[in-house]
């Protein structure tokens, strides 16, 4: 037995954004993330960072001109060359975010160079720093290493071991040495704790991201299964009963009467259930109108195979327990969806459900004598798709198939627990 497959996108269902949609629109969450939004690629491409280089090349320039006062006597003054070298490295950090390592290893030469050339200390390492951070971030560390280390290396040579033929001729304290040594460990500390903070940014990022489309699928998918099984069962009985009005309108009125008068009853409930589906679809929040139909349902589900022509015998065993609002729902459907299938693809007239509550397991059997009609498959199609999703969902199963005297059998279980996503049975 097989069944209409369903629309896979209900009307008025959202679409939510993909990696591919935001990335096709121009949007991503790579530049939502704030160290990425300072340092990353993607920042560099959008504008360049004009007024943070700026407030450098102030600093560094003001801030080297105050600290020249209290420098050694035999330091070179701060003429025109070590402007311009003093104004480089703020100039090359607007590339930082696009051209990260040639920034650092630029920055690093331009600094060693005004040092070698004798010029007063001050915050002219600050360009280095930036630069430095904004490398180790963007993943550039062994970059970012190498220059730091030519630039502590050359100023090591510079002050102790040319110093004769470099202003100024005596050599450089090593206390400056060693406090260049300990900055450049910093900034490589911080600048990897960043880099660790961004990746992990990035990674929470990607799992909310393919978390929230794995859910929209998950709804989606949902509410084609609910339109499917509510249309199914329902247009199978306006189609039965649609074919005898037609068959008894001249020579059976009053039957043809009733006939429409139970297809104006399925279509009516069919539109209420369809619209307590798409119910969903409205602003989060809202609650349904009315309650899931569950297994106490049985009764009005039976009546309307019987208006189709089908004589249901229902049989419970066991004591019934109450079940979770999913699980109701759930149980409910397969047995609607089952006696749809008998409906459209069976030659019986008769069909019998037999539910039973064991200890820990509810099972539904739904049985009729055959033999199947029509062309289509019998043995699968998006109806019994849909039934083993259903259990599936809280841990159960569903069994679906011919028997040996030709009739066919529909056998679900589904575990007495509440919550979904229990483990499958054993």
């Amino acid at each position: 037995m097989t069944s209409t497959p369903p629309s896979a996108d209900p009307p008025g269902a959202p679409t939510p954004p993909t990696s591919a949609s935001r990335a096709a629109a121009g949007e991503s969450w790579w530049p939502l993330l704030p160290w990425r939004r300072r340092f990353g690629p993607g920042r560099g491409r959008r504008r360049i960072p004009w007024l943070s280089s700026l407030a450098v090349l102030v600093f560094q320039q003001v801030g080297t001109g105050f600290a020249a006062h209290n420098q050694r006597a035999d330091t070179v003054g701060l003429d025109v060359a070590a402007r311009v070298l003093l104004a480089l490295g703020p100039v090359l950090l607007l590339l930082r975010h696009r051209f990260p390592r040639t920034t650092v290893f630029g920055a690093s030469a331009v600094t060693l160079a005004y040092l070698a050339a004798g010029h007063p200390y001050g915050p002219v390492l600050f360009s280095v720093v930036i630069a430095g951070f904004a490398a180790l971030v963007a993943g550039y560390r062994y970059a970012t290493w190498g220059a730091l280390g030519m630039l502590w290396l050359g100023h090591l040579l510079a002050f102790h071991a040319f110093h004769r033929w470099l202003p100024p001729e005596e050599p450089g304290p090593w206390g400056t040495d060693l406090f260049m040594a300990v900055w450049m460990v910093a900034l490589c500390t911080a600048g990897e704790l960043a880099r660790v903070r961004l990746a992990e940014r990035e990674r929470r990022a990607r799992e909310e991201e393919e978390a929230a489309a794995r859910r929209a699928d998950e709804e989606r998918l949902r509410i084609a299964r609910e339109l499917h099984d509510v249309l199914a069962h329902s247009i199978s009985v306006i189609n039965v009963q649609a074919g005898v009005g037609l068959a008894l309108l001249d020579s059976d009125p009053a039957q043809a009467r009733a006939a429409l008068t139970t297809i104006k009853a399925a279509s009516k409930e069919a539109l209420g259930e369809v619209r307590q589906v798409l119910a969903t679809l409205r602003a989060p929040g809202d609650a349904p109108r009315a309650p899931a139909p569950g297994l106490d349902r049985l009764g009005e589900l039976t009546e309307q195979a019987a208006s189709a022509g089908l004589r249901v015998t229902t049989r419970t065993e066991g004591t019934p327990v109450p079940l979770p609002p999913g699980a109701d729902l759930a149980a409910f459907r397969v047995v609607q969806e089952a006696l749809t299938n008998i409906v459209r693809h069976s030659g019986s007239r008769t069909a019998d459900v037999r539910i039973r509550y064991g200890t820990d397991v509810l099972e539904l059997v739904v049985d009729d004598e055959g033999p199947a009609t029509g062309s289509g498959p019998t043995g699968g199609g998006n109806g019994l798709t849909g039934m083993r999703e259903r259990a599936a969902a809280f841990g159960g199963t569903v069994e679906a198939g011919r028997r040996a005297d030709g009739g066919f059998r529909v056998r679900a279980t589904i575990p007495l627990r509440s919550g979904e996503n229990s483990a499958p049975l054993q």
